[in-house]
């Protein structure tokens, strides 16, 4: 039988940390952890404190069937053990692929680099200040309004056609990502609290290659330190209700996850900046196909074909739960669409985990332990 732990993101390691930090990245960290990082990813202290309680050694994996941007994985394979994720948000199963991949030469990336970022100076220095590049109509309506302003897109996309054009060497994934985290930390005008939103003091300019030239050397730099001989990891894109194609029966030796929370957050405004820009998503039909993905957390991501319910339609506790949230919702005289919905979402929800956590079951290994951090954010 396996076990299973329930966890709050406030567990602490013995080493007491405070909730100013307890969410937070650790200086120690930032390896590889930081080259690309959702702003809602728990912190991989966390993973590490129960990677070593569950006293896992070197020949086991570990699965992690929410991964996100990889916090789990990255931190698996940096404590020298195999690990697989899974992943339905594109973008975010992009980061992960690419913050395992350990193989790439730092000094190669490094010459490459140089090269992109002297041809991108040149493309700007020849451009006309009324000839700016911009993003397709379509795919320009899916950002915030604002999101990033005229002169850093431009600089954005003329780097990234810079980049493409080295498509067929390797780093070229490296290099994307890199640029993913520029334009978001560097070229942007988002903040984070951790709702996503648009700064009322806008970037008229920003120094997009020189940004995107550090967060190069920093992975590089990572790539020189980490043990390139570290067990593989697989990450699939792929809804973690559906795992009955991806893994060996019996594969599982641990689970430790931070699955998305019924919490109203639509996961996908996050990184829709990146998702848009980078080609993960260029109009409303992508974006809902990637929604369609993702566990119904929030009231943005429910369909009328949806049937995740039926999983818990006999579950006495979550029938309650959401029938009283619709008494309220009638009670309180909300009367909009999303509020609506929030009965069904809460079903949804749970019959979604119900479904996930029965697919999961035959890939374990007896007496295989799993840890799923259910405790809200810092917020």
């Amino acid at each position: 039988m396996s076990q299973l732990a329930l966890l709050s993101e406030a567990t602490e390691p013995e080493s007491a940390r405070t909730n100013a930090t307890a969410n937070r990245l650790g200086v120690d960290d930032r390896a590889v952890h930081d080259w690309y990082r959702f702003v809602l990813s728990f912190p991989p202290h966390l993973v590490r404190d129960y990677l070593q309680r569950f006293k896992l050694a070197p020949g086991q994996t570990v699965l992690d069937p929410f991964c996100g941007t990889g916090t789990t994985v990255v931190e698996a394979k940096l404590q020298g053990l195999a690990a697989v994720g899974v992943e339905a948000n594109a973008l975010a199963h992009f980061a992960g692929s690419v913050k395992t991949d350990w193989m790439v030469d730092p000094a190669a990336l490094l010459r490459r680099t140089q090269q992109i970022a002297a041809a991108t100076r040149q493309a700007i220095e020849r451009s006309q200040p009324n000839a700016l590049r911009t993003l397709p109509a379509e795919a320009e309506a899916l950002l915030l309004k604002g999101s990033i302003s005229p002169l850093p897109l431009h600089k954005v996309l003329l780097l990234l056609e810079q980049i493409d054009s080295a498509c067929d060497e390797p780093g070229y994934r490296h290099l994307r990502l890199a640029l993913a985290h520029t334009l978001v930390y560097d070229a942007s005008n988002l903040h984070f609290g951790p709702e996503v939103g648009v700064r009322r003091t806008k970037l008229v300019d920003a120094p997009v290659v020189e940004s995107w030239l550090a967060a190069v050397e920093r992975m590089a730099d990572d790539l020189y330190r980490v043990d390139r001989t570290a067990p593989p990891v697989t990450i699939h894109h792929a809804d973690a209700r559906r795992l009955s194609d991806l893994l060996e029966p019996r594969s599982i030796d641990a689970v430790f996850t931070s699955p998305p929370y019924p919490n109203e957050k639509d996961y996908t405004r996050t990184t829709r900046l990146e998702s848009v820009v980078l080609g993960y998503m260029h109009n409303k039909a992508d974006l809902r196909a990637i929604k369609q993905g993702l566990l119904r957390s929030n009231t943005r991501n429910v369909y009328k074909q949806d049937d995740d319910d039926a999983w818990v339609a006999d579950h006495a506790e979550i029938q309650a739960l959401a029938t009283e949230i619709e008494r309220r919702r009638v009670e309180l005289g909300k009367t909009s669409g999303f509020e609506r919905l929030y009965a069904r979402v809460t079903r949804l929800y749970f019959g979604g985990m119900a479904r996930h956590l029965a697919e999961l079951r035959p890939f374990l290994k007896p007496g295989a332990q799993i840890g799923y951090v259910v405790g809200d954010q810092a917020s």
